[in-house]
């Protein structure tokens, strides 16, 4: 199968990549708060469909094409919009594609949009993207509406901001997830394990506004569910 090189790193770019995908915007009133002044706005594929519903025009489309029909993509590229064409017998996702030129364009931080969706091996490998070794460093989610999708690796603190009630999910990617320390929980972990397959971090809640989590071993999903608004932008991924 063929799989095509990204660009290689370019200067001058935005720090901060917005990628839509071709699933689900739940919310796009929330979904449309999350964007910034100066986001380099990309579209995995058929994403230009989000886009466009948000208001916006991708300055990129990565991908094989296959959900835009010609009339579209000559619209697009007469808007100034850069296409990055793909085989459609390829080795990844049209969002693994775009994900895989935001960093290779030196992005340092990057929002999912338009990543859920009725098909449910694509929601869970969108999911499981944001554990790839290589997003080691960066800041990375996955928002749909009040949901953000953070990810978790070992060493790591997240540091979340939110209301008391909001909901808080911890599930264990890549096996069991031990050493886990969680401030501002009603229900608290001191070192604690979570296994691997086991329901044991689902639905806990805020008590406060601030809330972290420690992470000694391991990889973890961290989902934060908000109950009146989008929730803010973390601090995080430090040792």
């Amino acid at each position: 199968m063929h799989r095509q090189k990204p660009l290689p790193p370019r200067e001058g770019f935005p720090l901060r990549a917005v990628i839509f995908a071709n699933g689900r915007l739940s919310h796009p009133e929330l979904d449309r708060r999350q964007i910034q002044a100066g986001d380099w706005i990309l579209a995995a594929d058929g994403g230009v469909h989000n886009c466009l519903r948000l208001g916006l025009t991708p300055q990129v489309v990565v991908g094989d094409m296959d959900s835009l029909p010609p009339p579209e993509l000559e619209r697009l590229q007469a808007q100034g919009t850069q296409l990055l064409r793909f085989p459609s017998r390829k080795d990844q996702t049209d969002l693994e594609l775009a994900l895989d030129h935001a960093l290779h364009q030196g992005a340092q931080e990057i929002l999912i949009l338009g990543a859920l969706g009725m098909r449910w091996d694509q929601t869970l490998a969108n999911m499981l993207l944001l554990t790839r070794p290589d997003l080691d460093g960066r800041r990375i989610s996955l928002v749909d509406g009040p949901q953000r999708v953070y990810p978790l690796r070992a060493g790591q603190t997240l540091h979340l901001e939110g209301q008391p009630g909001d909901t808080l999910s911890l599930i264990p990617v890549q096996g069991d997830a031990r050493g886990i320390t969680t401030t501002g929980l009603e229900y608290a972990l001191h070192g604690g394990q979570l296994a691997f397959g086991a329901t044991r971090g689902i639905s806990n809640t805020f008590l406060k506004a601030h809330v972290s989590i420690r992470l000694d071993q391991g990889t973890l999903l961290c989902i934060h569910l908000s109950r009146t608004e989008t929730p803010k932008t973390p601090t995080g991924g430090t040792p």
